[in-house]
């Protein structure tokens, strides 16, 4: 499934579905860098999470809105409502099974 990009205007359009995986990143951070290539492959293998990228430094009202202090962060939604968060880089398997406990 293709990866999204969201900002202020579609981020609650892009968020309300079943399971969304949102990543709050920043270009300049060396672990969201190791991230990008870990989530293109499962957004490759997973059919049943929709991946969302928000680039902090360019909205900021949403990073402040969840709660965003350090990148990368997970914030895992099920019908728009958030049910899990993440700090930090995760390798896929972590991920994964992150993923599975909180379908």
């Amino acid at each position: 499934m293709e990866i999204k990009h969201a900002n202020e205007s579609n981020f609650d359009e892009l968020v309300n579905k079943d399971l969304v995986l949102v990543d709050f990143f920043a270009t300049w951070c060396g672990p969201c860098k190791m991230l990008g290539p870990v989530l293109e492959d499962l957004a490759e293998d997973r059919a049943d999470v929709q991946i969302v990228k928000v680039d902090i430094d360019e909205a900021t009202d949403l990073a402040r809105k969840y709660g965003v202090m350090s990148v990368p962060t997970l914030i895992l939604f099920k019908d728009g409502k958030e049910i899990s968060k993440n700090i930090g880089y995760l390798p896929k398997e972590l991920l994964t099974s992150w993923l599975e406990k909180n379908k």
